[in-house]
């Protein structure tokens, strides 16, 4: 990702995380364009394959991707996809994360042990990541140190609390993830 002077550069980014953890709602608060979204609703055929029990007011869910940009400086445009969360579209991670610098993974602390797949994706795909604790209203915020010692996370990978409702929190989780592909450059 080296810049030259007046030109910017497009940097694919993956948003990520397990089911119903807010990928699309990440995108969506930042995206500086309408976000593509392949959402569809959540009928009786997922019954035994998508766990509700975390989400119980989800009503609709990604079936391909979400799609959005965010322009971080004169330099630098970040291009967001963002992946399924179940495990049976883990096919499309594959073809998404082609070309990714990459990823925020966003994890939510109650249920962090739903994360382990995701982090194996993307520790398979090969994609340096960035974990979004993204904290949702009405649960228990734990302290960063022991979020990274549950996911077993070396001292080097970014751990940083966000409310993907909001624009500024989500904005900062990704600018956190490019300041860490940036320091890998150096």
């Amino acid at each position: 990702m080296y810049l030259d002077s007046g030109v910017s550069t497009a940097v694919k980014i993956l948003v990520v995380g397990h089911f119903g953890v807010g990928k699309t709602t990440c995108i969506g608060s930042i995206s500086e364009i309408e976000p593509l979204r392949t959402e569809e609703e959540i009928t009786e055929a997922s019954i035994g394959f998508d766990d509700l029990s975390g989400t119980p007011d989800k009503t609709t869910t990604t079936v391909a991707m979400d799609f959005g940009r965010l322009t971080i400086s004169d330099e630098v445009v970040l291009y967001l996809f963002g992946t399924p969360g179940q495990e049976r579209f883990k096919e499309m991670w594959e073809e998404l994360s082609r070309g990714a610098l990459g990823a925020l993974v966003l994890v939510d602390p109650e249920r962090l042990s739903d994360s382990f797949p995701v982090l194996d994706l993307v520790e398979r795909f090969g994609l340096t990541y960035a974990i979004g604790v993204n904290h949702f209203d009405g649960t228990t915020t734990y302290p960063l140190s022991e979020v990274r010692e549950a996911l077993n996370l070396s001292a080097e990978t970014p751990v940083v609390t966000c409310d993907v409702r909001d624009q500024r929190s989500a904005a900062q989780a990704l600018i956190t993830l490019v300041n860490h592909l940036l320091s890998l450059i150096d």
